[in-house]
């Protein structure tokens, strides 16, 4: 015999000592009528026993291997797609082919009608459009030396690049200022 469907879980609150006396005095009382519950909670209550009864220890490690694995399952969990978090919740919710195939129809007939209904204006072809190449825009040979100058240079052409480049080193520099230690010390002697 089973034993009643709405006593299942108080049943093992029961034998856990969880109930509150008033709930326990009743289910007590109703376990003294029913076969089904009666067995239900001896089975129980000798699981609880045992369980009691069974030694741990609390040194238990786990392997490095183990916990890899459990930390890559929970990170797949973690990460599942949009399509598999849909899928857990019908079945979590238990909606049957039955409830969902009908649904989904009724969703693609709407559909269907509101675009028969909704008018798509009328589109004409578009007009041939025409390609000119377009010739680079010269280099001037005056172009700072900057980065974003090198830059851009390069992201058109990198012969381009290179001859920028060649140009700026046949120019001659103007002269750098040149410092000495003696011009250091003299500005930083104190007025």
């Amino acid at each position: 015999m089973k034993p009643c469907s709405r006593n299942r879980k108080l049943l093992a609150w029961l034998a856990l000592g969880e109930l509150d006396a008033r709930r326990a005095g009743e289910l007590r009382a109703h376990v003294q009528t029913c076969d089904g519950c009666r067995r239900y909670l001896e089975q129980i209550s000798s699981v609880t026993q045992r369980l009691a009864a069974a030694e741990t220890t609390p040194d238990i490690q786990t392997s490095e291997s183990f916990h890899r694995r459990l930390a890559g399952r929970l990170r797949t969990e973690q990460s599942r797609s949009l399509w598999e978090t849909i899928a857990a919740q019908f079945a979590a919710a238990q909606l049957s082919w039955r409830v969902a195939l009908p649904v989904l129809g009724a969703a693609a007939l709407a559909i269907a009608t509101l675009s028969v209904f909704v008018g798509h204006p009328a589109v004409s072809p578009p007009a041939p459009v025409s390609v000119q190449a377009v010739p680079p825009p010269a280099l001037k040979s005056d172009l700072a030396p900057t980065i974003a100058n090198y830059q851009r240079v390069a992201n058109r052409s990198l012969d381009e690049l290179d001859e920028l480049l060649t140009r700026q080193a046949k120019r001659n520099p103007p002269p750098a200022p040149i410092y000495t230690a003696s011009m250091l010390a003299f500005a930083s002697a104190p007025d």
